[in-house]
């Protein structure tokens, strides 16, 4: 079953992105940045998405990425299904911080439950098809709106959403050009997606 070892960010200023990321708990374990000044316009048509246990847990993540150079796009507040607000880390990079409780249950606690890569496609029934071609297993889907693929040993849950449902959940407009400034290293690459997404063959883990 494919996976996904690790996320590379492109930035124009790794400092920046590198006081940024230092906020993400356990980030270096699956995080990595690379200098890039590729051209982009707008939404680059992906997000990073925290899960987390609680409200509490969310308004600290938030705070310290703002602190840290994040611009809040969504201020953290409550919805139907939980709580949550978004971020743009200072290289660009679109972050949701949530969680699916409404109320604290504890003091707040920097352990983050899911890791989610959230690809915008055009076409999510083709870029579905094409993902299970390359290795990937379905665990969960919505019909031509949302597909997760399964990845059960990686840490990072990769998940597929119509590009415009995406950029409305980021709260930013749909449009964007040129490089996404996002690299994915996995055991499923090297590849381009038909979206333009770049995957990386990442090295063996041990015992593998």
């Amino acid at each position: 079953m494919a996976s996904i070892e690790f996320v590379t960010l492109e930035v124009a200023d790794p400092t920046a992105a590198t006081r940024f990321t230092t906020t993400v708990p356990g980030s270096d374990a699956w995080l990595r940045l690379r200098a890039s000044e590729a051209p982009t316009t707008g939404f680059r048509g992906f997000t990073l998405s925290l899960v987390v246990s609680q409200p509490a847990t969310v308004n600290g993540l938030i705070d310290a990425a703002v602190d840290a150079g994040a611009t809040a796009l969504k201020p953290a507040a409550k919805s139907l299904w939980g709580y949550g607000g978004v971020v743009q880390d200072p290289g660009g990079a679109i972050w949701t911080v949530a969680s699916s409780s409404k109320k604290d249950t504890g003091p707040a606690s920097p352990q983050i439950d899911e890791i989610v890569l959230q690809l915008g496609v055009e076409d999510v029934a083709a870029s579905k098809k094409f993902y299970v071609d390359r290795g990937f297993s379905v665990a969960k889907s919505y019909g031509r709106k949302y597909v997760e693929l399964a990845t059960p040993s990686s840490p990072v849950t990769l998940s597929l959403y119509k590009r415009r449902a995406l950029a409305k959940v980021a709260g930013v407009a749909p449009e964007g050009t040129g490089s996404h400034r996002l690299a994915i290293g996995g055991d499923a690459g090297p590849f381009t997606d038909p979206d333009g997404f770049v995957w990386e063959a990442a090295p063996a883990r041990h015992g593998k």
